[in-house]
């Protein structure tokens, strides 16, 4: 009995399980900021590192394998009655076994989380900067570094909310942020139309490449889908009841999501490369030179979202250190054990952005790297596991297409992210 409070007292603490009132509209704006990243800016430089056929395809077939895979992730979060699995982990450990599972999903959420948000410290003060720049024409330029150095000070901030509930408000504004920044995207490049001189054919004038650019880019488009990796502590913040199970609410919301994911991904994807086909920059915002206000207004909204992305990827990330120092290494759960745990992680984000800024390179290597497998095939491995579905029915065939797709943009996105990275990193200077 004393285990079993000692137990609902730590739940009461920890972010994710703190408060359990979320309706199915938080379900949709939780992952509408947590899937539609400043990534969806690279898709249409990744667009001309695939070409028309193969670049429209890869986007689609994510987006179709993606919402299956989390559709199996909302399903498994109550694999039978009165039993809640609120952590990715938690997951792994209800197939895998309690170590295995930990050893097989810690690491990879880990390294999702944290390279997201690495690349929104980046991303963050890019846009920074770029409004900046713009608006004051004769200023003496200023270090990237300061700028992200002023994204990191907000989250310092930010970071002390206690629960998943408690940024809410933020969470949705990042969300309507990100629909705006991606309508600016594409509708300006409509309107400017295809410009002078466009081509469509190779980006790169060698055969290497064309083809480390194209397992790059596989990259970039996986990146635009990491949303996976906050699923079900999203759904862990929604009651259950046997009449209304938590699966309802958090699956309305993930289609309202998906739909707004389809409105963002496709048409920057489409049109930015439309407009300015190999002349594309690795952050579409940057080909937009003009009007001055609509680009300015569009790093706003990025830098709005990118705020409210980075919480809804760095609370898990506090909800994971504080449940091992509390459970494991039984440390009172006091306000400055948080405080301290929590200023560390800020922390340490902020060095790894100022130190390493290679905004596409990162992108594409994240997104082949780990963010393919927790997100394209993981859940159907699990499923598998969990529900062993009969040899060669539907559900069978459709958990294998998902893992052997996975498994290729793994294998291939990093090799061409690495090599674009080393190019970057010939010129740079660190800390410039």
């Amino acid at each position: 009995m004393a285990k079993e409070v000692e137990r609902k007292n730590i739940n009461d603490w920890l972010p994710i399980t703190k408060s359990r009132n979320a309706k199915w509209w938080y379900s949709a704006f939780h992952n509408v900021t947590a899937v539609v990243g400043a990534g969806v800016l690279g898709f249409p430089y990744a667009m001309s590192e695939l070409g028309w056929g193969p670049g429209v395809t890869i986007l689609i077939l994510s987006w179709i394998c993606t919402l299956y895979t989390a559709w199996q992730m909302i399903e498994m979060h109550e694999p039978e009655p009165g039993k809640r699995l609120d952590r990715y982990h938690e997951l792994g450990q209800y197939a895998f076994g309690e170590k295995l599972g930990l050893w097989i999903v810690v690491p990879q959420q880990l390294m999702v989380q944290i390279g997201v948000n690495v690349v929104y410290m980046i991303t963050g003060g890019n846009s920074l900067k770029k409004i900046h720049d713009i608006l004051c024409d004769g200023c003496s330029p200023i270090r990237r570094t300061y700028f992200i150095m002023i994204f990191a000070a907000v989250q310092f901030l930010l970071s002390h909310l206690p629960s998943f509930n408690s940024i809410t408000v933020i969470s949705f504004a990042a969300a309507v942020m990100s629909l705006s920044y991606s309508t600016i995207a594409w509708i300006t490049s409509l309107h400017r139309g295809v410009q002078e001189g466009v081509q469509y054919g190779s980006r790169f004038s060698t055969d290497a490449g064309n083809v480390f650019g194209f397992f790059s880019a596989l990259g970039t488009i996986a990146f635009g889908y990491a949303g996976h990796n906050v699923v079900l502590e999203i759904q862990a913040t929604i009651p259950s009841t046997p009449e209304e199970p938590s699966k309802k609410a958090m699956w309305k919301g993930m289609i309202v999501a998906y739909i707004v994911v389809a409105l963002c991904y496709i048409p920057v994807a489409v049109f930015g490369y439309w407009a300015f086909g190999n002349g594309v920059d690795d952050n579409i915002l940057l080909s937009l030179e003009k009007p001055r206000w609509l680009i300015v207004a569009a790093n706003i909204f990025v830098f709005v979202h990118v705020t409210g992305s980075y919480q809804v990827f760095g609370v898990p990330v506090f909800d994971t250190c504080e449940s091992f120092l509390v459970k494991k290494m039984k440390f009172q759960p006091t306000w400055y054990l948080r405080f301290i745990t929590r200023n560390i992680y800020v922390l340490l984000t902020l060095f790894l952005g100022v130190t390493f800024p290679f905004f596409g390179g990162l992108l594409g290597f994240f997104g082949g790297f780990v963010f393919a497998p927790t997100t394209y095939f993981l859940p159907c491995v699990m499923w598998l596991v969990i529900y062993t579905p009969k040899r060669f029915s539907l559900s069978w065939f459709a958990n294998w297409f998902c893992i052997m797709f996975g498994m290729f943009l793994m294998v291939l996105a990093p090799i061409g992210a690495l090599r674009q990275i080393i190019i970057e990193a010939k010129d740079y200077k660190f800390y410039s």
